[in-house]
């Protein structure tokens, strides 16, 4: 279990949270104030219930605060020597920096004084904390995978996770610090309940069993599954370069019309239209070359009440005689109608955008006296930014190598199934040669026994003839001696 560093870091605390464990090493030699003060607070269940207020993805989690404020906390002297101490100061050198993933710091309160917050960081080479939070442990590795789990959490714009990630319980494994006067009399026998104020913090309790589909009709529940698997599909899409935005929705206010007559015209279109509302544009696509009608069309209200209304109205309706066909237009193309480039274009730039995806913020919520003093906290510097970009850089090129790979080996793959499967072809092939060759000999060697047969046959018949003859003629002869 124990993983010791070069810093001479000695495991000293479980944290055990609503996700899992994670044990902490502390440098003890390197911190020693931070370390008595996180150890004596562990020591005292002053973390018990307290949630993790802010967690952004790929740099920090921090926690600390018992209502998750980002402005509570205080130091462990405040609870032995009055509320003059509730913050410390904070140490003026710090050998050790925010390179590993895992680092224990503690926050700065804006006026370099640190009191009960800490964060655990979920990047490597953060180097723009460093100078500002005191490094005083590290994460075992054994708890990385608490960690990851932690910077999935689904979180709102201000970094806090929906569902509360908390700490229950702290274990002290090592403590080589001696207890401040009067420190014994908070030491608690058993571990405290959560207080009144601490309850009402809960957003969505940590053990609760979350069912996105809780008191949905089963037609509700397949039209979400559908609505998730377009986005997936979008998202792709996206990703692919197809679309520009996977938020991207058609116009409500236009209307796509098709199976016309090809003698209908765009001012035929507009005139019929034009009774349920004021018609923007009205656009029927030709062939580039003949300019011939390719009886289909685009119908822009200037209101989506009045496109509605021609939908249920026109829908099957005998233009010119033909029964057109009338629905909302599902093209997303941004300067012109989503229709082949070998016709011609023409349309409106119309196109509905949803609202755009939140952002997190950019601060975050730490331990200060006054509200002024929150744009004082750690935050993502421009290296970092750029770092986290560089490495999503190298991560994609990885990805286009490893698809490179993947595609020469399955083309050597295909490759050799083909040469395997014309040699078994050409194997075949010549078996089969092989096999009419030898049924073309035995019928050679069969016509030539059946014809050596009847040679011997009819030897043997002339055989006998010639006996029967020379029987004949002896008998002739004895008795012509005879008479």
């Amino acid at each position: 279990w124990c993983s010791l560093s070069s810093s001479g870091s000695a495991m000293a605390v479980l944290l055990e949270t609503s996700i899992g464990n994670i044990a902490i090493d502390l440098y003890v030699d390197e911190a020693p104030q931070e370390s008595l003060n996180f150890l004596k607070l562990c020591k005292t269940k002053y973390y018990n219930f307290s949630p993790f207020h802010r967690v952004l993805k790929n740099f920090i989690a921090q926690t600390g605060d018992p209502l998750g404020t980002g402005r509570g906390g205080s130091s462990i002297w405040e609870k032995v020597k009055g509320e003059d101490r509730r913050f410390f100061p904070r140490r003026e050198t710090n050998r050790i920096k925010h390179v590993r993933y895992g680092t224990v710091s503690m926050t700065n309160n804006g006026g370099d004084m640190h009191g009960s917050q800490f964060f655990i960081t979920l990047g490597d080479n953060l180097d723009s904390l460093d100078g500002r939070h005191s490094v005083f442990g590290e994460v075992a590795e054994e708890s990385y995978e608490v960690l990851e789990q932690l910077n999935e959490a689904f979180v709102d714009d201000n970094g806090r996770p929906y569902q509360d990630v908390r700490i229950r319980h702290t274990i002290v494994l090592d403590d080589p610090f001696d207890d401040p006067e009067g420190l014994a009399r908070f030491i608690p026998e058993k571990s405290p309940e959560p207080t009144a104020e601490q309850l009402r913090t809960v957003r969505i309790a940590d053990d609760a069993a979350l069912d996105d589909n809780e008191g949905m009709t089963e037609e509700e529940i397949l039209q979400l599954q559908k609505r998730k698997l377009g986005k997936a599909q979008a998202t792709i899409l996206e990703m692919v370069g197809d679309i520009a935005d996977a938020d991207a929705a058609p116009a409500e206010n236009v209307l796509f019309v098709c199976k016309l007559n090809p003698v209908t015209t765009a001012e035929d279109l507009e005139i019929i239209f034009s009774r349920f509302g004021k018609v923007v544009s009205c656009h029927i696509v030709t062939d580039w070359k003949t300019k011939e009608s390719l009886q289909y069309g685009f119908v822009e209200f200037d209101k989506t009440e009045s496109a509605e209304e021609a939908y249920f109205k026109m829908d099957n309706v005998l233009v010119d005689d033909r029964r057109i066909k009338v629905n909302f237009c599902q093209s997303i193309e941004k300067s012109k109608w989503n229709i082949p480039k070998r016709y011609a274009g023409g349309g409106v730039n119309n196109i509905a955008l949803k609202k755009g995806r939140a952002t997190a913020g950019d601060k975050y919520s730490l331990v200060f006296d006054d509200a002024s003093e929150a744009d004082t906290g750690p935050r993502p510097s421009k290296r970092d930014r750029d770092g986290h970009e560089r490495s999503r850089d190298r991560d994609r090129g990885r990805d286009r190598e490893r698809d490179h790979r993947d595609r020469s080996r399955d083309h050597r793959d295909r490759s050799r199934e083909r040469d395997r499967e014309g040699r078994d072809r050409d194997t075949r092939d010549r078996h089969g040669r092989d096999r009419e060759r030898s049924r073309d000999d035995r019928r050679r060697d069969d016509r030539r026994d059946r014809k050596d047969d009847r040679r011997d046959r009819d030897r043997s018949r002339d055989d006998r003839r010639d006996r029967d003859r020379s029987r004949d003629d002896r008998g002739d002869r004895d008795r012509d001696r005879r008479n």
